[in-house]
């Protein structure tokens, strides 16, 4: 073993050496690559002297590279020695059978790149030479030849890779070089070496055949569609004694000849000649190539669309479709070895081809039918794990949500072209799982699961109406009770498909009772897995959203059916893991839906007073109990008391969604006594506790919700829950106060007033505190969950104080106990502006100044409401803002948002014009323009567009000022 083979080991078997001593084996054998000529000679040598298998392979290696990536350099009178050399190697001396199959194909990736660049000029006959003469070719050669073929069809030849235009151009010269010169004799090749070797040596016969399916796009199909290759092949298909390999590659040919290309007529005779119906009536046979049935099947639907039921010679393509469809259909059922995503696109285009199906047709989507709801059923191994769901159970929902998509695409499908034979369909199918005990929990979720999906496909009218079967579907479906009913999957799947009906019982409401069943039974609400019977409450909650009116002569029969769930979700332990709820669906909807239906003016007044007092009583009762209970031991924020006061205000907070103000206030006050009352027990808990983030947001939310129905009359309790909700807020409880507030000033305007004033001090002196007087950090790192925050309270800020001078609430800002306040709101407003990044907060900012000009600045004498006022808009907030901050580089014009920003901008500057007068346009252009060495005429033009009444031509002036000014300064003027 010389230093070369040494070297060429190391770098093969890199564990056997240090990292030093290897990186020196690669430089050695890097070095040895560098003069082709000699490398040619040095690699020929090696593979004629070495044993060793890494050694060949680094010969065969490095020729390829050098051919790949050097051929140029190689001398002209070396290649000879390389084409002889390498064609030795394939052929007639080749690589000894025990050479493993990676020496082998490197060979052949090597020969393949010579051919690639050489054939047919000025190497004329590779393929002639290399091609094995059977029966006497030593098998190696057979093998090698095979792979050869492979190789030059990877690299070069098949169309299923991207190509440049230059390999496309050299597959082109390949190609047909090939076609005049060699391709029969190579047909004749596989042919020999299929029959010659199938029963000696099958998986030869199977590589000729499988180089074979790869060259049938291209050659002339009559060298393969002949007399004598067909039934070659379907001996080789039919035989028992085939081998799975040889039977694979054989039903590979024959699918890669109904696939060539070609006139939709020839297509049809070059089908009609393949004698696949010897396949397709042998069922065990279908099922050992799926494929070819399923490709033939795809080939001949293709001739149906194009030509239709028109015969050709005898033959029509449906009638060649029709004779293929029951195999599809046997495969899609019981092969595993399909691609099943194939058939389904397959049977998708197959029923899209129909307008008003035949009774065969009809028949066929039958079939259809059949095996999607057979594909969609899931495993029994998994029917405990579904049904209270682990891991594996999630996993295997996630699993076949994915698998059934194209299933139920492909339904749909046939929902909208044969709506009968679906219907009939899924009526059979109802009837089946009613009327049998032994029912499986996987075929009834199948089944409610299409009758879901018909939903889809059902128009609206036609559900209202029960159009067809639906109306005998839907009674069916109402009055269900399968003996499965107690699974998960099949309760969560029917009350799904009940709601998605529900519009049939709007219009006939003799099955309201049928519907208050299902959501009150055990199928619903009372189902015992709380999965279920969550799901259950929301689907009641809009159910009762759309049929209310309905409900009103079952109003009694309802809440007293309830009254029981009220008394479960107040008593449950919400610690519990089975009743944790990562959703929002948690229970409360069903308070949601009692709300709905007390809060009808439907209701009489007495019995509106006395339903609702049943419901809020025993929660009120609830809270109470558990705050004397806190009051008593103390309330921790991960105590189960604090879980349950928080689901017990989530009741309440649904049961008002019922009502509005309108009612609760001028047309039954008495109702609005009760939720004053219900307001301050939940106020009770927010003074006990304010510390308690948890229950705040609850109790946040109560209040929105309090002052949507209360109107005015929750005035009273307002000083001390706001004041309650400001005990050591962190920026997102400060949110949260802050949308709250905006609501109120929203809802009640000025006459919020007082109570504004009162909280003001409280919230400048909070945020003054906790936001940042400069701009927020930027960069790696700094994206936290704290600065978002702090991001998001600005934002929430900004929107509150412009909500407040928008609705004429600027006198706040300078009430005697605010206007200490004022001067850093001001800075603040001011920096963000001029600077901010989120140009619609700088938007919100200069909207704020310009509706305080507007507000403090009355006129042009200097008489204003705000001392310093007037001199800080002029001084700083004109030029600042409206200038400089529009000059920098930043601001760009081509941005939607920032042009919007630039429209507030040029509105700012004529209200400044109009309120403050000469004091602004002469400091404006003296200090600002001037100092931005701004021309004098164009200063004089900015005057009088700002004196003239067009808001447009201002814009549009200014924008050309702005773009003049920062070509003389460069961008590169800074804030003063």
């Amino acid at each position: 073993m010389d230093d070369l083979e040494k070297a060429i080991l190391l770098v093969y078997e890199p564990g056997a050496a240090d990292l030093s001593l290897r990186a020196q084996a690669m430089a050695f054998c890097d070095r040895a690559k560098a003069d082709p000529s000699a490398l040619l000679r040095l690699c020929l040598d090696r593979l004629n002297r070495s044993p060793l298998v890494p050694v060949h392979f680094w010969c065969l290696q490095a020729l390829h590279d050098a051919i790949l990536l050097r051929y140029p350099s190689i001398p002209p009178a070396d290649l000879p020695l390389l084409r002889s050399a390498l064609l030795s190697l394939a052929s007639d001396r080749p690589l000894p059978p025990a050479s493993p199959p990676f020496l082998r194909n490197k060979l052949a990736q090597a020969l393949a790149a010579l051919i690639r660049l050489e054939y047919p000029s000025p190497w004329p006959d590779p393929f002639l030479r290399a091609l094995p003469c059977l029966p006497s070719a030593d098998p190696a050669s057979v093998d090698m030849f095979a792979r050869l073929l492979v190789a030059l069809d990877d690299d070069l030849l098949s169309h299923d890779y991207p190509r440049s235009p230059e390999e496309s151009a050299d597959a082109t010269r390949v190609k047909d070089a090939m076609r005049l010169q060699c391709v029969p004799q190579i047909a004749r090749h596989w042919f020999d070496a299929a029959s010659f070797y199938r029963s000696s040596n099958p998986a030869l016969a199977a590589a000729a055949l499988d180089t074979m399916r790869r060259y049938v796009t291209w050659i002339d199909i009559a060298l393969i569609a002949n007399e004598a290759f067909v039934p070659l092949l379907f001996d080789l298909i039919l035989a028992p004694s085939s081998t799975e390999q040889l039977r694979a590659a054989a039903g590979g040919c024959v699918l890669a000849i109904a696939q060539k290309g070609m006139e939709p007529r020839q297509k049809v005779a070059l089908l009609r000649s393949l004698p696949v119906n010897r396949v397709f009536s042998d069922p065990e046979l279908v099922l050992k190539v799926p494929d070819l049935v399923t490709g033939y099947a795809a080939e001949a639907l293709e001739c149906y669309k194009k030509l239709g039921s028109a015969e050709i010679d005898g033959s029509s393509p449906l009638e060649l479709l029709e004779e293929v469809l029951p195999s599809v259909f046997y495969v899609m059922q019981e092969s595993e070895g399909v691609e099943l995503g194939n058939v389904v696109d397959f049977l998708s285009d197959y029923v899209t081809t129909m307008k008003s199906p035949s009774q065969k047709q009809a028949m066929y989507l039958g079939r259809i039918l059949q095996v999607i709801r057979e594909q969609i059923c899931y495993d029994p191994a998994y029917r405990s794990n579904l049904d209270i769901p682990d891991k594996i159970g999630r996993e295997e929902e996630d699993q076949m949500a994915e698998h059934r998509k194209e299933l139920l695409m492909l339904f749909c499908s046939v929902c909208r072209v044969a709506p009968h034979v679906t219907q009939l369909f899924i009526q059979t199918l109802l009837i089946s799982a009613l009327s049998s005990s032994e029912a499986s929990v996987e075929e009834v979720e199948a089944t409610l699961t299409l009758f879901y999906r018909l939903g889809e496909t059902v128009n609206e009218e036609a559900v209202r109406t029960g159009s067809g079967l639906l109306r005998e579907l839907v009674e069916m479906l109402l009055s269900s009770r399968f003996p499965c009913h107690s699974h998960r999957m099949v309760a969560l799947i029917y009350l799904e498909t009940v709601t998605r009906f529900m519009k049939f019982v709007q219009d006939n409401p003799q099955y309201v009772p049928h519907v208050l069943s299902v959501f009150m039974d055990e199928r619903g609400i009372r189902h015992p897995n709380v999965n279920v019977s969550r799901r259950a409450s929301y689907l009641f909650m809009r159910a009762v959203k759309l049929l209310k009116a309905k409900f009103v002569p079952y109003l009694d029969m309802i809440l007293q059916g309830l009254q029981d769930i009220v008394a479960q979700f107040t008593s449950s332990d919400w610690s519990s893991k089975d009743l944790r709820c990562p959703g929002s669906e948690d229970g409360s909807q069903t308070f949601e839906a009692i709300g709905l239906l007390i809060g009808m003016e439907d209701v009489p007044p007495e019995k509106q007073s006395e339903y609702l007092a049943a419901f809020l009583n025993p929660l009120c009762e609830k809270l109470s109990g558990l705050l004397l209970d806190a009051k008593a031991q103390g309330l921790e924020e991960s105590s189960a008391k604090v879980l349950t006061i928080q689901q017990v205000i989530m009741a309440l907070n649904a049961l008002s969604k019922g009502f509005n103000e309108r009612l609760v206030t001028n047309s039954r006050p008495a109702i609005g006594i009760m939720f004053k009352q219900t307001l301050d027990v939940v106020l009770e808990i927010l003074i006990s506790f304010p510390n308690i983030k948890t229950l705040r947001n609850k109790i946040t939310s109560f209040i929105h919700r309090m002052v949507d129905i209360l109107g005015a009359s929750i005035f009273p309790c307002l000083p001390v829950a706001l004041k309650q909700l400001l005990v050591e807020s962190e920026p997102k409880d400060m949110v949260d106060f802050l949308v709250l507030v905006n609501q109120l000033i929203c809802k009640f305007g000025t006459s919020i007033e007082a109570i504004l004033v009162e909280i003001f001090p409280a919230i400048a002196s909070r945020l003054v505190v906790i936001l940042p007087k400069d701009a927020f950090p930027s960069g790696p790192g700094c994206n936290t969950e704290e600065v978002r925050e702090l991001q998001e309270l600005q934002r929430t800020l900004y929107t509150f104080l412009l909500v407040m001078a928008n609705h004429n609430l600027s006198s706040v800002f300078i009430a005697p106990n605010c206007m200490g306040y004022l001067d850093a709101m001001m800075q603040l407003l001011l920096l963000t502006a001029c600077s901010h990044k989120d140009i619609l907060l700088r938007k919100l900012c200069v909207q704020i100044f310009v509706k305080l000009i507007r507000d403090w600045c009355t006129n042009c004498n200097g008489d204003d409401k705000v001392p310093g006022f007037r001199s800080f808009v002029i001084e700083k907030f004109a030029t600042n803002c409206c200038l400089y901050s529009v000059l920098d580089k930043s601001f760009e014009f081509r941005d939607a948002n920032t042009l919007v920003l630039f429209g507030e901008i040029v509105l700012a500057q004529k209200v400044m014009y109009e309120k403050l007068g000469n004091d602004f346009i002469i400091h404006f252009v003296s200090q600002g323009l001037e100092a931005a060495h701004c021309p004098h005429e164009l200063a004089e033009q900015y005057y009088q567009k700002l004196q003239a009444n067009d808001a447009k031509a201002l814009r549009s002036f200014y924008q050309l000022l702005i773009e003049n000014l920062r070509q003389q300064q460069n961008g590169s003027l800074v804030f003063r």
